[in-house]
């Protein structure tokens, strides 16, 4: 059990100069998440840094390079999947291209999808949510209609049971509280990924969702007609492997969960010393995903895109240089599987807050996520 996993108390509002302060009690004896009642840090950092450097707001906008790397992307997995469409699925070529060219392009390709949800290709929010579903094409499976909301709910309720459905249920947790457990969870994540947002709650179905899943169905069907079903096989399986043991899935353990164990005092909220609960990376494989270790940055200003978060960075450097961060996405992956002190328990969760995104009207929505 992770050393983290502690009584902590949480400050309740009162009509006096002093913060009542109330011991917290575990939702169960064996819940051991980080229970916060406070508000998510990025929102204050974001109007400290609006403040500080009102320039940055210059920085948000679609970036109309984002097209271009997509459409390339997608023809060079069109055209793998061309060059292997008879090679037996076990064989070497087959699972080496796999595995270092087709999960490299998926990830690539989630990641653009990411990029894509906050209507950062194009100023026109209905053709970033058309060119999201020409993005999921090689990815085999439609998922880019139901994402988009999921994941702007993480944002509106980052860490909010309930809501926030990046965040492992009590029930991974507890079974997966292993060396075994979390290697099984870090070689099956996109599953979890994929299987967790519909068990913590539903989306009402959508055209979109309907176009998302027709498109998808007329691409996989043509290609096995005219490639024949390894063709579709390499696609599935680069899907799979990009969530898998590889390197570029570190990033989805590395933005969220607390790898850094924790002083006593962080224990009690009254004083103020704030459990971590976004980590950046400052790595080469920025390059292939979009910027997104870039994590603090684009969770403070999810209306700038990839390219220019880097210029956030530096702009904004005093607000970052001191928070926690990871330099390996490999190492943040092995740390996961073999750190007794971290694991799926690691997550800041909160009872309430945010907004669940998804049929609200135009007028609920910033002008970014309509």
């Amino acid at each position: 059990m992770p050393a983290t996993s502690t009584v902590t108390t949480a400050i309740l509002p009162n009509h006096g100069s002093q913060p009542s302060i109330k011991p917290w009690q575990p939702q169960s004896t064996s819940d051991h998440f980080f229970w916060s009642y406070t508000e998510e840090p990025h929102r204050t950092r974001r109007q400290a840094i609006i403040k500080s450097h009102p320039e940055v707001t210059k920085l948000c906008g679609h970036e109309p390079l984002t097209k271009y790397l997509v459409l390339a992307v997608v023809s060079l997995q069109i055209a793998c999947a061309t060059w292997l469409r008879h090679c037996p699925i076990f064989s070497v070529r087959f699972l080496l291209v796999s595995y270092i060219v087709g999960a490299t392009a998926n990830q690539n390709l989630f990641l653009a999808i990411h990029e894509i949800s906050h209507n950062l290709a194009f100023k026109s929010p209905s053709a970033n949510r058309a060119f999201a579903v020409i993005a999921n094409l090689p990815i085999g499976l439609p998922y880019s209609a139901a994402f988009r909301p999921y994941h702007l709910t993480h944002h509106k309720s980052l860490g909010v049971d309930g809501l926030d459905t990046d965040l492992p249920t009590s029930v991974e947790a507890f079974f997966l509280d292993s060396v075994l457990g979390k290697a099984f969870f870090c070689t099956f994540q996109i599953l979890f990924y994929a299987l967790r947002p519909m068990m913590v709650y539903q989306l009402p179905l959508t055209f979109l969702h309907l176009f998302n899943l027709a498109a998808q169905v007329v691409f996989d069907v043509f290609l096995v007609h005219y490639l024949g079903a390894g063709a579709l096989a390499y696609l599935i399986i680069s899907s799979f492997l990009a969530g898998s043991l590889h390197p570029c899935a570190g990033h989805f353990l590395a933005e969220h969960y607390v790898f850094d164990k924790q002083p006593m005092s962080a224990r009690v909220p009254s004083n103020r010393v704030p459990v971590p609960e976004t980590y950046s990376y400052y790595g080469p494989l920025n390059v292939l995903t979009y910027n997104v270790g870039l994590h603090n940055e684009h969770h403070d200003f999810p209306a700038i895109p990839w390219t220019r978060l880097p210029v956030l960075h530096k702009i904004a450097e005093e607000f970052y240089v001191d928070l926690p961060h990871h330099t390996s996405w490999v190492w943040v992956i092995w740390q996961f599987i073999w750190d007794q002190e971290v694991g799926l328990w690691c997550r800041v969760k909160r009872e309430t807050g945010g907004k669940k995104v998804g049929g609200w009207k135009a007028d609920e929505l910033a002008p970014t996520e309509r």
